[in-house]
């Protein structure tokens, strides 16, 4: 019995109409107690019950990407744990990884609230938290509290621009939190996609793009993964023009995508908690209905370098049909954050049981021979 959309998004999502930000905070600080009183009876009973409930293992869902293991390939996407609050329990939730931040080198308060808003017609979300996150140095120092063999999945960071840092200026404050954080993440990700930092997809363009991946990879010498994370907006002209420059400065790989800022998949007309139309608030857009253009996404750059880049697949997964999309189209890994939030902690159980059934039902023996089989026709 799933006790959350049962009982739990009813009452929070309905009948007390709490503030979705209110909620989000209320439960990272919930689970960040459970992660660092590891001592505390209730916390080993807390962590022994996720575990039963919501984690699975599979040789099958097994593999090997841009370096690390993964266990499953399902993740946590960035946006969730902006701070690296709760980094310590997202294996017992039945993640594969998980990705912390945005962060970014100077702390910052993110936008006026409110800010975050659900459209249940539409299984979405419209944000514009503006990456608000304690910076870079307290998730280091957050971090560097943890004991060896805090975490068994690969903990991604990914990093944003600080808002008072002018464009032009962009790369070295990049690479200022990559410097505080590069022995603290499995990987790394570039986020120049969020439609809530003025100017930031301004980045998306070549030639900053390219000043931004020369200055963290000169640093990096190879040691860490990096990513860059894209819209799912950009024309498919720009789109393989960071495809290229990926490969050519050797990123490890791209997550598509981002949230976006087209209204015209919408069935939601009003935003209740401003009185506003959705047209005329700011943000960007999540849930289901960016799922088919950053499925369009994943296969336009599957086929553009041949799957040879690994990709991470995110937008629009509730099920293990929305996973197996992802993936037959060409993402290696997947991200979720809001089919989470709608569907709650069972989901994850869910898309990995349906992922086996899947492979199963063709044959397969492994989630790594499912990449791209899909794809038949090139966009």
């Amino acid at each position: 019995m799933d006790i959350y959309q049962l009982a739990l998004r009813p009452l929070l999502f309905s009948a007390l109409k709490a503030d979705p930000e209110t909620i989000h905070k209320q439960s990272l600080s919930l689970l960040h107690a459970i992660d660092t009183t590891p001592t505390s009876p209730l916390t080993k009973l807390a962590k022994l019950s996720f575990q039963q409930y919501f984690c699975q293992s599979d040789r099958r869902l097994e593999q090997s990407v841009f370096g690390l293991k993964f266990a499953n390939p399902v993740g946590l996407a960035a946006g969730f744990d902006k701070d690296g609050m709760a980094a310590g329990i997202w294996q017992y939730l039945g993640f594969g990884f998980a990705e912390l931040g945005t962060v970014t080198y100077h702390p910052q308060p993110g936008n006026d609230k409110p800010r975050l808003f659900r459209l249940p017609q539409d299984r979405a979300a419209l944000n514009r938290m503006g990456f608000n996150n304690l910076g870079s140095a307290a998730m280091a120092e957050l971090l560097q509290q943890r004991q060896q063999g805090d975490f068994t999945i690969p903990i991604g960071i990914n990093l944003g621009k600080s808002k008072i840092t002018e464009l032009k200026d962009a790369a070295n404050d990049y690479l200022g939190s990559f410097q505080r954080l590069k022995d603290l993440g499995d990987y790394f990700v570039i986020n120049v996609s969020s439609p809530n930092t003025p100017g930031l997809r301004d980045l998306q363009a070549i030639e900053p793009l390219r000043a931004i991946f020369d200055t963290l990879q000169q640093e990096n010498q190879g040691q860490k993964p990096i990513l860059v994370k894209i819209a799912p907006d950009l024309a498919w002209e720009d789109i393989a023009a960071v495809v290229e420059l990926s490969q050519a400065s050797k990123l490890a790989g791209i997550i598509a995508t981002n949230t976006t800022i087209d209204r015209s998949q919408l069935t939601t007309k009003l935003v209740a908690a401003t009185g506003k139309q959705v047209t005329e608030e700011a943000g960007g857009i999540s849930g289901a209905p960016v799922r088919q253009k950053s499925t369009e996404v994943i296969r336009f750059i599957y086929h553009h370098t041949g799957g040879s880049l690994p990709i991470i697949g995110v937008g629009g997964i509730f099920t293990a049909d929305d996973a197996w999309e992802k993936i037959t189209a060409g993402a290696s890994l997947i991200q979720v954050y809001t089919g989470w939030t709608y569907n709650g902690p069972w989901m994850v159980d869910r898309i990995l049981t349906g992922l086996l059934a899947k492979l199963a039902a063709r044959g397969l023996e492994s989630i790594e021979a499912a990449i791209g089989i899909g794809d038949d026709k090139p966009i």
